[in-house]
């Protein structure tokens, strides 16, 4: 019944993408809670949302008419005025010729009439006494006046909260304010009755209760604050690539400053305000700074880049010219920033379980108050004083009220929800260790309920560290894996085809041979640009010889749709002629000649491309990546504004490139088909090379290996019976990955975990349950969609991942059954007590007491838990799985009777069991019942640890923080009985009575362990 309601009332929110109705709306369901700071603090703050929206509607608008009027303004750029700007004098004695809030009108103002009169992107170099080729110089002074000038490319970011502010916030419990009205009352009451300091033992020790639970609260807060900040650090790393002193080098985003030359590739963030510099085919996609879904062109007319957008497509040079909170995204993120992350599921279901006990409690705090009085008022009126009152019979109220009002702090358990974030915040911390960086907290949570993982082959799978082993070049296979093979080969081939196939490789690449610091050939580029970088400098060539001796006059990079990458040069001689590498199948299919081994170019037959198809099938079948190298001579009149054509080239080679498998993949994958997770591997490489892998990793066993196009054009009905037998899908396109997901999730009800590097993973890594962007390899827009960052790109590391999301989900399952042992026992007790006996066992300093034990401290220590391998030999919850499944409502219901017939036995039968008599034979019977409760609670924590097995103890000195918890709760418990009698109302014991109630306690872990073999 509770599950249905949760599911109706709370079950809209969605691990990602609610929408702010959704989130709203449960926020309005829980609208009376103890502590609102407190609960909702680890929500999403919606007015900061609206803000940012509406800031991202006014920047639309801003560059819109910027766009417009630099537009205008370019028709009548010849009659530029000279502008009468002048320079301030300490821009101009630091060394500079232009200030920041003038370079930020002309990037963000789009203003090319006044980038016209400062000498284009050349002229404003200059006044940035930076280069254009070497970029900014390092010396020290210089670099210090260009931040003193300019500013540092950070933003303005909330201040970290201090300890005392988590201290005000736990004050601000609406029960704990009522208790410290009440211990004031007492207070003053009991000093004038009984005078100081006999008076004051009551109300002081409420107010030390308070204290304590005040204190204890605010540490664990604080704690879980700090480990956001430093994961929040983590997720703000960002790495580009620039060029200073003449050096290419890779920086930290935040070093950046005006005047620096960034080099951007597709799937780079736009890291500060800037201009285009030189580049090929660059589209911008400005959607996160203004909401406009349509790519605009960054090119030599339109040099203008924002910082927060991104690369869509193509390569380019920029020069840095605005940074941090003088961009529009900076003073965008200082907003956003505050927005927060969204609440996960199980935050805003255990909001609605803690609303639900509450009102309960809030009920059963009422009457028992109403029973409490009406006991006291049917006493008076048979003594007859109802008429006369003392300070005693206020003080006797004034308890009543105070046990009712803490009633309601036992029953509401409002660290429910936040001992989700407890535990989330753990498991991220330890994540990050394990080299996982989680950026959306559900993912912790969804990962545990994941059942299909798709993912690529390259970097994740496999090492990415890519050599080339084998070539086929003019019909000619060799093997190329020693680092003699290079040199006999280049001897093989004819001069004419060498020199072909090094333009090839030089020219047509994303890569670069550069000299570092230390002055060493160092390469860039992607595994496979360095692969083949490598292979063209061990046959003799010279990179930089051959980029200088032709003109690169058009690019098309590489990506996942066309799976080609495609460079026009004009070459020394004149002419044009175009390179073009790729997917071996695609590549070769728009061949029509070859060049033979005399080095001859010849018309393309059947028996050399069946000679050809053999070799690509024969180096994939190795587990080898193929690649094909074609050119084509172009007709006078081709125009950089065509596109490259896509047929009619001369085939140079085929080269096989080895990634090996990563170690421990083959055991991972093991242990996700043990825990019920199919791993499908989706790549773009060729099916053979695909199958290969699979077969080496365990993940193609007996199911379906396909390839994108094939799978494209299935009907829905087949693709419901193809894609739970796929266990491979070869050539695909990003969409086809995001049909797969889709399918996935829709169809088969599946959680769904992707892995993604590429820009165009995007739609999939957004569409899937869990999106996991490769840390390494990965761009930055694939991050940015992201909800897990995998800093080793292992796939070992996504296990881990699904292991500690299935520990998160288990611990708080774990806690919840804890917790709402405790909720039950304590409310049954006091309310039944007060209705029988007229006066309550449980005192309001005791039942703070127990309330911390169960809240916060049983939080810390069942939250906490670190997984076990055993984890992973379940099956998984999936998106249908009960959060309070049977299992627990059986251990909770067992246990609470069990806890409530021993405190009802101790009320009614204590006193004759223990000879208890005279004066104090009352205090000593609920001191005792007080000690038996605790020590019930101690042991039903332990037996907690497990809900399904009966062996507890396993693996309990792992965790140290459960053993601190444990220690510190009783050695605690001894204190309060022994020494703190007179604040807490309790009695010491004798040591009978103690063996008693420790026995009592744990006689619940038998009966907790007989529970667990009543199947359910």
């Amino acid at each position: 019944m509770m599950e249905s309601y949760l599911n109706e009332n709370f079950g809209e929110v969605k691990p990602k993408h609610s929408s702010e109705e959704v989130l709203q709306r449960w926020r309005n369901l829980c609208s009376v809670v103890k502590n609102p700071k407190r609960r909702f603090r680890f929500t999403a703050n919606l007015s900061k949302r609206y803000e940012a929206a509406a800031m991202r509607r006014t920047n639309q608008e801003k560059l819109r008419i910027a766009v417009l009027v630099s537009k205008a303004a370019f028709q009548f750029i010849q009659g530029v005025h000279p502008s009468d700007y002048t320079v301030p004098e300490e821009v101009k004695a630091a060394g500079f010729q232009i200030c920041a809030d003038e370079l930020g009108s002309v990037v963000e103002g789009h203003d090319l009439k006044k980038l016209k009169f400062y000498g284009g992107v050349a002229g404003i170099a200059e006044k940035l006494s930076t280069s254009i080729k070497d970029g900014i110089s390092t010396d020290g002074n210089l670099l210090n006046r260009r931040k003193e000038i300019y500013g540092i490319n950070k933003f303005t970011e909330s201040v970290g909260r201090s300890f005392w502010v988590f201290v005000w916030e736990a004050l601000q419990d609406m029960t704990l304010m009522i208790l410290g009205v009440c211990a004031f009352v007492s207070l003053i009451v009991g000093i004038i009755m009984e005078g100081w300091p006999k008076g004051a033992h009551d109300g002081l020790g409420i107010v030390a209760s308070i204290l304590l639970v005040v204190f204890v609260t605010a540490i664990s807060d604080y704690r879980q604050s700090l480990q956001f900040k430093d994961l929040d650090k983590e997720k703000k790393k960002i790495a580009i690539q620039v060029t200073r002193n003449g050096y290419r080098q890779k920086m930290s985003i935040y070093d950046l400053l005006p005047g620096d030359i960034v080099h951007l590739a597709i799937g780079d963030q736009v890291p500060a305000d800037g201009l285009f510099v030189s580049g090929f085919s660059v589209l911008i996609d400005e959607s996160s700074l203004t909401g406009e879904s349509e790519p605009v062109m960054a090119s030599a007319e339109t040099p203008f880049l924002l910082s927060g957008t991104k690369v869509q497509d193509g390569s380019c040079k920029m020069l840095v010219t605005t940074v941090g909170m003088k961009t529009q995204w900076g003073k965008l993120m200082a907003t956003l920033s505050e927005g927060g992350d969204d609440e996960t599921p199980l935050q805003v279901k255990l909001n609605g379980v803690a609303t639900i006990i509450g009102k309960i409690g809030l009920f059963f705090a009422v009457v028992t108050f109403a029973v409490l009085v009406q006991g006291l008022l049917n006493r008076k009126w048979q003594e007859g004083t109802h008429w006369s009152w003392s300070g005693d019979d206020a003080l006797e109220m004034l308890e009543f009220f105070a046990v009712s009002v803490t009633i309601i702090v036992v029953a509401v358990p409002e660290g429910l929800p936040l001992a989700v974030t407890l535990s989330l915040a753990f498991a991220m911390k330890k994540m990050m260790n394990d080299k996982a960086l989680v950026r959306h907290l559900a993912a912790c949570e969804t990962m545990g309920s994941a059942t299909s993982i798709c993912s690529d082959k390259t970097g994740t799978l496999t090492t990415n560290h890519m050599t080339v082993v084998k070539s086929c070049i003019c019909m000619n296979v060799k093997e190329v894996s020693k680092p003699n093979d290079a040199s006999s080969l280049c001897s093989e081939l004819p001069d004419s085809a060498v020199k072909l196939l090094l333009q090839s490789i030089f020219n047509n690449t994303g890569g670069e041979v550069v000299v570092n610091k230390d002055g060493k050939f160092e390469i860039l580029g992607t595994p496979t640009d360095t692969a083949l970088l490598e292979f063209g400098l061990s046959l003799g060539g010279d990179f930089h010889a051959e980029r200088q001796a032709s003109k690169l006059v058009k690019v098309e990079p590489f990506n996942s749709v066309k799976k080609r990458m495609g460079v026009v040069l004009e070459l020394p001689q004149g002419g044009l002629r175009a390179h073009c590498k790729g997917a071996s199948e695609i590549v070769l299919a728009a061949c029509d000649k070859v060049i033979n081994a005399n080095g001859q170019i010849v018309p393309l037959d059947e028996a050399s491309i069946n000679h050809l198809q053999v070799t690509i099938d024969k180096f994939a079948s190795e587990a080898l990546r193929t690649l094909c190298l074609a050119f084509m001579e172009l007709e006078i009149g081709f125009s950089a504004e065509n596109p490259i054509p896509v047929s009619g080239y001369t085939c140079i080679g085929v080269v096989g490139i080895k990634d090996p498998v990563r170690p421990g993949v083959k055991e991972s994958v093991a242990v996700c088909r043990s825990a019920g997770i199919t791993v499908r591997m989706v790549t773009g490489d060729n099916i053979n090379t695909a199958k290969a892998i699979a077969r080496e990793c365990g993940i193609l066993t007996d199911g379906i290996a396909i390839e994108g196009p094939a799978f494209r054009e299935k009907s829905q009905e087949e693709m419901v019976e193809l894609i739970p037998k796929l266990q491979v899908m070869a050539r695909s396109s990003p969409l086809d990955k995001h049909t797969l997901v889709k399918h996935l999730r829709t169809s088969l009800g599946e959680v769904v975990a992707v892995t993604g590097d590429g820009t165009n993973d995007a739609p999939a890594l957004h569409e899937a349950d869990i999106g996991l962007a490769m840390g390494i390899a990965g761009t930055e827009v694939a991050k940015e969609s992201a909800d897990v960052i995998i800093l080793d790109d292992n796939f070992s590391t996504i296990v881990t991942v699904a292991k500690w999301g299935r520990s998160v989900y288990i611990n708080i399952q774990k806690f919840v059954q804890f917790q709402l042992t405790v909720n039950v026992v304590a409310l049954i007790v006091n309310f039944s007590s007060a209705c029988l006996t007229g006066n309550a066992p449980l005192t309001a300093v005791q039942l703070l007491w127990v309330n911390m034990i169960m809240d916060t401290l049983g939080a810390l220590a069942l939250a906490t838990e670190p997984p076990n391998d055993d984890l992973m030999k379940r099956s998984p919850v999936g998106r249908k799985g009960n959060f309070i499944s049977n299992v627990m409502w059986r251990n909770i219901l067992g246990q609470s009777v069990y806890q409530f017939v021993v405190i009802w036995l101790l009320q009614t039968r204590g006193k004759s069991v223990f000879h208890l008599e005279g004066p104090d034979s009352d205090l000593i019977l609920n001191t005792l019942i007080f000690n038996t409760f605790v020590f019930c609670q101690v042991f039903n924590e332990i037996s907690s640890r497990e809900m399904e097995e009966i062996n507890v103890f396993k693996g309990i000195l792992d965790n140290y923080v459960f053993v601190v918890v444990l220690s510190a709760t009783a050695f605690f418990q001894i204190i309060i009985v022994e020494f703190l009698g007179t604040f807490a109302n309790t009695s010491p014991l004798t040591l009978s009575q103690w063996f008693v109630s420790v026995v009592v306690g744990f006689l619940g872990m038998p009966i907790a362990a007989v529970l667990k073999m009543i199947p359910v």
